[in-house]
C-alpha cells in the first residue's frame, strides 16, 4: 500500500485518488490539485503497485474505477472525512463552542424540529455549522455506525440496542400522492381495495415492505408496481407526468399552491414514528452536546413533550 514510514496509508495519496475520481481524469485532477500530470500519474501507479491491483481503467478521455477502485473510493471517503473531522474537532476545543454537527436523515417533515433547534443554537453559538446527509435508513445508520454522523433521524422500526434515542412527539402519515385531476382525488382517503387497481410507485426501503405488509396483508408482489424511489422528489415528478401513484409519507413534497399534485392518507390510518438517535458509546464534541440540549429545549418550548427516550 501507499504507506508512510510508520506503516499507515497516507492521507495525501487518498486525497489524490479521490480527486481523480471526482474529476474523472488524471489531467483534470492534476489541475485541481495544482500539480503536474506526470507527477500525479507516477504517484498513482506507485500506489497501485503497492496495493497489488489496478484501481483505474484508463481510457483515452476519462477513467473508470475497477471493483478494487470502487471499494477504495468508499473507504477513502470515510477515512478522509473522519480525518478532516477529527482535525476540526481538536482545533475547536480551545475556541468558543462551534464547529460541525453532522446529522443524517431520511425525507421527513419532522426535520423541521431539528432545524428549529439548530436555528436557536446558532443565535448563542454562531460558529456552529450543521451538515445534513440525506439518505435511506441503511445509508444513514451505516454512516452513524462508522462515526461520520453525530445524530440520525430514523423511522421506527430499527435496531434500538445500539443507540440512545429520543422519540419525537410527531409522526408522518402514509398515503398516496396523485395528480389533482385524478378521480381518486375526490376521495378523503385511499383504501387497500383502491391500491389493488392502481399503478404504484413505491419506496425502495425494506421498512416499507414490513409496514405496508402489516397494514394491508399484502406484499409488493400483490401490487402493480411501475416504479420505485429512494428519495421522493423524483418520484413526485413521475406522478406529475402520469406514470402512476406514489405510496409515500405526507408533507415531504409540497402539494399546495400551483402544483398539479395532491395527497390522500391511507385508511385505516398508517403512521410512521420517528426517533433522533446517536451511538450509546459516542463521546460528543461540545457543539454536538449543545445541539442535543437545544433540541430538548426546542421540544419543551414548543409545548411538545418528547416521547420515550433512552440515554
Amino acid at each position: 500500500m501507499a504507506h508512510n514510514r510508520n506503516g499507515g496509508m497516507e492521507l495525501r495519496i487518498l486525497r489524490y485518488f479521490l480527486a481523480v475520481v471526482e474529476e474523472q481524469s488524471i489531467t483534470g485532477a492534476a489541475e485541481y490539485l495544482g500539480m503536474s500530470q506526470p507527477s500525479l500519474s507516477r504517484q498513482l501507479r506507485e500506489f497501485e503497485s503497492r496495493l497489488g491491483c489496478t484501481l483505474f481503467e484508463r481510457g483515452s478521455r476519462t477513467i473508470t474505477l475497477t471493483p478494487e477502485g470502487e471499494l477504495l473510493r468508499e473507504r477513502a471517503e470515510e477515512i478522509v472525512t473522519l480525518a478532516d473531522r477529527a482535525e476540526a474537532e481538536i482545533t475547536s476545543m480551545e475556541e468558543p463552542v462551534g464547529g460541525p454537527v453532522y446529522i443524517g436523515a431520511g425525507e421527513t417533515d419532522a426535520m423541521r424540529l431539528l432545524a428549529r433547534a439548530a436555528r436557536a443554537m446558532t443565535s448563542c453559538y454562531p460558529q456552529a455549522r450543521f451538515h445534513i446527509y440525506s439518505g435511506n435508513t441503511e445509508d444513514v445508520t451505516s454512516r452513524l455506525d462508522s462515526g461520520l454522523l453525530d445524530f440520525a433521524l430514523l423511522f421506527e422500526p430499527y435496531d434500538t440496542t445500539k443507540y440512545a434515542y429520543i422519540t419525537l412527539p410527531v409522526c408522518d402519515v402514509w398515503g398516496v400522492m396523485m395528480r389533482r385531476d385524478d378521480p381518486l382525488a375526490a376521495q378523503e382517503s385511499i383504501t387497500v381495495d383502491d391500491l389493488k387497481r392502481l399503478p404504484l410507485i413505491v419506496s425502495q426501503e425494506t421498512r416499507f415492505d414490513r409496514e405496508f405488509g402489516a397494514w394491508s396483508g399484502m406484499g409488493q408482489s400483490d401490487l402493480r408496481v411501475v416504479g420505485t424511489y429512494n428519495l421522493l422528489n423524483n418520484g413526485a415528478l413521475m406522478v406529475s407526468e402520469g406514470l402512476g401513484y406514489a405510496l409515500c409519507l405526507d408533507r415531504i413534497v409540497n402539494v399546495t399552491g400551483d402544483t398539479n399534485l395532491t395527497f390522500r392518507p391511507l385508511s385505516p390510518r398508517l403512521e410512521a414514528r420517528l426517533n433522533v438517535v446517536w451511538k450509546s458509546d459516542r463521546r460528543f464534541t461540545r457543539v454536538a452536546a449543545c445541539f442535543l440540549q437545544a433540541l430538548r429545549e426546542e421540544l419543551a418550548a414548543s409545548a411538545i413533550a418528547p416521547g420515550p427516550s433512552r440515554i
